[in-house]
């Protein structure tokens, strides 16, 4: 079955506007008003949080590795290719050979 996609992006003084338009979903008094105990209880009612517990004393942050710079010469037309959506593309890249990476590391485990 599709899944029924409806993004909708609004810029801050769109939400502002729609604040004072009475138009927000929000209720940010409301819920300023409520107690731990009632947050807690609504969220414990929310179906979109069944099952969902966080164990905060097994939690960690692991800080991202450097990255490596690097030169290396690759065909020109590959380069383009990344290069055409414009900035970002050495990330793209970088994204690419982790894919591939992940497959061959997945492949070898089988």
């Amino acid at each position: 079955m599709a899944k029924k996609e409806h993004i909708v992006r609004y810029s801050a003084e769109e939400l502002l506007a729609m604040r004072d338009r009475g138009e927000s979903k929000s209720d940010g008094a409301r819920a300023a008003a409520m107690t731990d105990a009632q947050i807690e209880a609504a969220i414990a009612a929310d179906p979109d949080e069944a099952g969902m517990t966080v164990d905060w004393a097994q939690a960690s942050v692991d800080m991202p590795q450097p990255k490596a710079v690097l030169n290396m010469r690759v065909d020109r037309d590959v380069l383009e290719f990344f290069r055409r959506d414009g900035r970002g593309y050495q990330t793209k890249i970088n994204a690419v050979l982790r894919s591939y990476v992940e497959q061959m590391i997945y492949r070898d485990k089988r």
